[in-house]
């Protein structure tokens, strides 16, 4: 693990870095190790104000024996490009990811290139190594710490990467469950009913720490019928509660909220989920905390920020949950796909919850049929002199 490498960097006096592409991430990274984690933008010390530049580069390295970047399956070239222009010869760089989650949202598929590119057949004894083979090695984790040793989560996400339909819970099973229905109404009705009672009267998870994942934005179990849903149940209007509308949508004091857009000068990024802590009516402004960080906003700049009661599974990417609840139903058909559902069930620690029809999950579970992308990395690589 993690922890253990840097006990061992430790020992020899070994400067280690931290960082993930995402503030979420950075913020896991921090919190598994107990050490500072960074998010690569800090990382690099982006200055949109100089020309959108990275501050880091080939003329000003970073500083350090070792580089850790967490959650590497979401990088893409751009940003991977910056970032290899700053390490300095002597500095080693260790990514940590996985391949079969969701590719990142920009160009590229880097971390599985990079593997590829590694992972070349042995040479026959005429022929020689690739010069990158002897540069880079895989290492691949096969004991899951995430969750208990005999979880159904950690079974089920096998499972699913094998092509295989998961485990359906039994009196024997206590986190991962399936609600069966063939109605998209009625599984947005239970999506609401698991948040607001079923599983924190069960389980003990209170309703902030339940995330709900949907594979699409649009319908009646997507990403914005399921926000509206959710905040009526969990955070209704009330006159001791501050209000802010923009067009259709309610911004209230406990909202949960995600940042849409990277906005440099708050150092916030797309993807940053937090929750409205503060309003102020008469100064135009509220107060948003994320990851622990109080940010203040202008009502002008509300449109940066959705409610995230629900979100997709592609801006889950990267983050954590105590426990996460899916819906997967034939009305999702265009998005119903293996790494997507593998993507969503990674997301939790403790508890897994599908809502819909086990036709829905099938689709998903057999549609390997990812889109392939043609960036001609992993070729470059091993031809690399």
């Amino acid at each position: 693990s993690i922890r253990s490498l840097l006990q061992l960097c430790e020992a020899y006096n070994h400067r280690v870095l931290l960082a993930a592409p995402t503030g979420r991430a950075a913020k896991r990274l921090a919190e598994a190790t107990g050490r500072e984690a960074k998010t690569l933008h800090r990382l690099l010390e982006f200055k949109p104000a100089e020309g959108m530049s990275f501050q880091r580069n080939e003329e000003n390295p970073l500083e350090g024996d070792l580089l850790i970047v967490d959650e590497a399956s979401m990088l893409d070239l751009l940003l991977t490009n910056h970032l290899l222009k700053a390490i300095p010869p002597g500095m080693h760089l260790l990514l940590v990811g996985d391949i079969d989650q969701l590719p990142s949202v920009g160009a590229g598929n880097v971390l599985k290139d990079l593997i590829a590119a590694v992972d070349q057949p042995a040479p026959t004894p005429h022929e020689q190594p690739t010069p990158w083979s002897r540069q880079a090695a895989v290492i691949r984790l096969q004991t899951i710490f995430r969750q208990a040793a005999d979880s159904h989560i950690i079974t089920n996400a096998h499972r699913i990467n094998a092509g295989q339909m998961p485990l359906i819970a039994n009196e024997q099973t206590t986190d991962f469950f399936h609600f069966r229905t063939e109605d998209a109404e009625r599984a947005a009705q239970l999506c609401v009913e698991l948040v607001q009672s079923r599983i924190p009267k069960r389980f003990a998870i209170p309703s902030q720490d339940i995330q709900v994942l949907s594979p699409m934005h649009r319908g009646v179990v997507g990403v914005g019928a399921l926000n509206e849903a959710l905040q009526a149940a969990l955070n209704p209007p009330s006159p001791q509660r501050g209000e802010r509308r923009l067009g259709n949508r309610a911004y209230r004091v406990g909202d949960r909220v995600m940042q849409i857009r990277n906005n440099y000068d708050k150092e916030v990024y797309n993807g940053d989920m937090g929750m409205i802590t503060a309003m102020d009516s008469e100064m135009q402004k509220m107060t948003v905390t994320i990851d622990g960080r109080a940010i203040l906003y202008d009502f002008l700049e509300l449109d940066e920020l959705v409610h995230a009661y629900a979100v997709s599974v592609h801006k889950s990417q990267g983050s954590e949950f105590p426990a996460v609840v899916i819906p997967v139903l034939t009305t999702h058909y265009m998005m119903l796909q293996r790494n997507l559902l593998y993507t969503a069930v990674t997301r939790a620690k403790r508890l897994v919850v599908l809502v819909g029809q086990p036709k829905a999950i099938a689709i998903a579970v057999q549609n390997n049929h990812v889109a392939e992308r043609f960036t001609g990395l992993s070729e470059r690589l091993t031809r690399f002199e």
